[in-house]
């Protein structure tokens, strides 16, 4: 009954492909304990130290244990919604200065429930060739045609907008901004700029950038001054701001609309309270101090060579980036590999996640031990 499955499971493992849930016995901010091991941790995305903090877990706790459950037991378009729910999107609103906000439970919900939703039949989207699988997923879902554009090509984007757009009704341009598996960042001005002219709507997606870039922490869409041309922004609570949950902003006639067609929105039971008063605790009491914090992280990266956070080393085949991994996990650093297909075949590799806890100290022999010096260019 079961054969075809293992099969399919055994040739995972012949092809370093087979993956598995590591069961750890611990993380303390930067650090993580596994198989009796305390490691420092480059495979979180805990960028500003907030999860796993726990000074800052008992603080919170002390302000909201009494006041907020640990279950909402409903969808919030049934009962699964109270004030702190709207605080929340509120406070969103009024940070990026949109009209309306959503939130969701997580940034796959997110994606996937705005991107399947918004463009049906007759519509088209335009996605980056490496925008996350989340996105990739909800197109398939929407009904929509799609073209994949070449990663941050601005020229092959504008030729599938010149062939292609007058051919539907709405357009939508996604992106992330951050890419999640190369570190890289969109050409978010020339997209606009494309946005404007073709006549689309812009949707960017800021999870890996929400909470480290940004005079506010706003991400990449803050630094470049454009958020009033973004239609729909995408942010997660489960990255930087230690939580869990996202968020979309943007015109209210589109919130709206999502609100009544993103499927992940509509059928799932909302997040709990306390979680959604930890995320706006967190936004309102902890983002605003951590801009030294992360200014210091970004020097890192770009003492690296990188501009952020994600720094991808391609090592290329399984068995390969596997040995690395063991390498690394024998001298005190754990990060997990990165294969297909989460990558294109050949390129499997390292994605080393930097955080604000994280110093210069704690990378020196990083290289070094990785024998990758080479390709990092380190000025430690």
């Amino acid at each position: 009954m079961y054969e075809n499955y293992l099969k399919t499971l055994e040739l995972l493992k012949e092809n370093s492909h087979f993956r598995d849930i590591k069961d750890f016995e611990h993380k303390d901010e930067k650090y993580i304990y596994f198989k009796g091991k305390k490691l420092l941790n480059l495979s979180s995305n805990n960028y500003l130290g907030f999860a796993d903090n726990k000074n800052l877990t008992e603080e919170f706790l002390n302000y909201a244990a009494d006041e907020y459950s640990f279950g909402s037991a409903s969808a919030r378009l049934l009962t699964g919604s109270l004030p702190v729910y709207k605080e929340l999107e509120n406070l969103l609103c009024k940070l990026f200065s949109k009209e309306s906000a959503l939130l969701f439970n997580s940034g796959y919900h997110a994606n996937i429930g705005i991107t399947s939703s918004i463009a049906g039949k007759g519509d088209v989207i335009f996605s980056d060739k490496l925008n996350h699988a989340s996105i990739i997923d909800g197109m398939k879902l929407s009904g929509a045609k799609f073209f994949r554009y070449l990663h941050n090509d601005m020229e092959s984007l504008e030729k599938l907008l010149m062939r292609e757009r007058n051919n539907f009704n709405n357009a939508i341009i996604i992106t992330e901004s951050v890419f999640s598996m190369d570190g890289d960042i969109a050409d978010l001005k020339k997209i606009v700029e494309l946005k404007k002219k073709y006549n689309c709507i812009l949707m960017v997606d800021e999870a890996h950038a929400f909470g480290v870039f940004g005079e506010k922490g706003l991400g990449i869409c803050e630094t470049l001054n454009i958020l009033p041309q973004i239609d729909i922004l995408v942010g997660t609570f489960g990255k930087s701001i230690g939580s869990m949950g996202a968020f979309a902003v943007g015109n209210r006639i589109l919130i709206e609309y999502l609100t009544n067609h993103a499927r992940s929105f509509i059928f799932s039971t909302a997040l709990p309270p306390i979680s959604i008063a930890f995320s706006k605790w967190i936004i309102e009491n902890k983002l605003p101090q951590t801009d030294e914090k992360r200014k210091n992280l970004l020097s890192l990266c770009r003492n690296l060579g990188y501009r952020s956070q994600i720094i991808p080393v391609i090592i290329g085949g399984n068995a390969q980036t596997e040995q690395v991994c063991k390498r690394l996990f024998d001298a005190g650093y754990f990060t997990l590999p990165i294969r297909p297909p989460t990558v294109p075949e050949g390129t499997s590799r390292l994605r080393l996640s930097l955080t604000t806890e994280i110093n210069k100290k704690d990378l020196e022999n990083l290289c070094n031990t990785i024998g990758l010096t080479d390709r990092i260019t380190t000025k430690l």
